[in-house]
């Protein structure tokens, strides 16, 4: 056997030795041509994929556990946008080198988040290049729960679970920026129970990866508008220590992504509701906006003047 196939075939060891016996629904896991698994009887499958890229998602001298556990949790906040549990992953790693210490600093945090998630990694591929992660994620939810982005109508209210902009200072400020902002960039952590507790609750729901706005946008229909009330987006005591000034804040808030938080649409009657299942998981839920029938978004300061944010978003093609 060549070389690199036995270094190859020595790490899906390694990592099927991590991921241990799986779940009673898989049939066929790591180490043939494909996964067979059972789906629970009655339920829907839910899929989603992503891939984080060296220098455009994450640095490389990110810990790799880190790593990790961001590149599960940029999946499972996708399943957790959609209201679904999450049950099975496929890994897919392009490395520059075989190093089993890496493998193993990874696999701890992505096993450790997939345990806690009840997530049953099922298999993936190796492949030799630029550091890579790609993530493709199974999971299942009653038909009749399945959130969606459409949905939205004129006069509900517009609410985020969280807290926004912490990620985006810890981009900014670099080695200066604090633990607690630094774990919400490198580890932030998918809102699956709120989702599956706001699925069927709300009109429409979307995780915010991109940016505030820039989500946002997504779930307007075309006949409908936005009004962002700044003095109401809510801030972690890390993000104000950090950025004092509510001016300094806000452009990270609406458009410095990375939150992994929920985005969501109601009716003003289903707030307190609302408010009171997150309550019981542990986590605010804001009221930040209604949506209009002028169309475009609009961010008003607390004095009513209107804020015109120099960007919305993640561009994935720009510079």
């Amino acid at each position: 056997m060549p070389i690199e196939r036995r270094i190859e075939f020595d790490l899906i060891a390694r990592i099927r030795a991590r991921v241990g016996p799986g779940d009673p629904e898989l049939l066929v896991g790591i180490g043939d041509d494909a996964a067979v698994f059972l789906p629970t009887p009655g339920l829907a499958l839910v899929s989603t994929t992503d891939s984080l890229v060296v220098g455009r998602h994450f640095h490389q001298d990110w810990p790799a556990a880190d790593l990790g556990h961001l590149a599960l949790a940029a999946n499972l906040s996708d399943l957790a946008a959609m209201g679904a549990r999450s049950r099975w992953a496929l890994l897919s790693l392009t490395l520059p080198e075989a190093d089993p210490v890496w493998l193993d600093a990874f696999l701890d945090g992505f096993l450790a988040l997939a345990r806690s998630t009840r997530t049953t990694l099922i298999g993936g591929n190796l492949a030799s290049g630029p550091l890579n992660l790609g993530v493709q994620l199974i999971g299942e939810i009653e038909p009749e729960r399945i959130a969606r982005r459409s949905g939205a109508r004129v006069g509900e209210r517009i609410l985020v679970t969280g807290c926004l902009g912490d990620a985006a200072a810890a981009l900014g400020l670099g080695d200066r920026a604090g633990p607690e902002l630094v774990r919400r960039l490198r580890r932030p952590e998918p809102r699956l129970a709120a989702g599956r507790a706001l699925a069927g609750r709300v009109s429409s729901l979307i995780d915010i990866s991109d940016g505030l706005l820039a989500d946002l946008e997504h779930l307007l229909p075309p006949d409908c508008g936005a009004e962002i009330e700044l003095g109401q987006l809510p801030s972690s005591r890390a993000l104000i220590a950090a950025r004092a000034d509510p001016g300094e804040r806000w452009p990270l808030q609406l458009a410095g992504g990375n939150d992994y938080e929920l985005l969501m649409t109601a009716a003003p009657e289903r707030v307190p509701a609302l408010k009171g299942r997150m309550e019981a998981l542990g986590l605010r839920l804001s009221e930040i906006g209604t949506l209009t029938e002028r169309a475009g978004i609009r961010c008003r300061r607390p004095d009513g003047s209107v804020l015109e944010p120099a960007r919305t978003g993640w561009d994935h093609f720009g510079d």
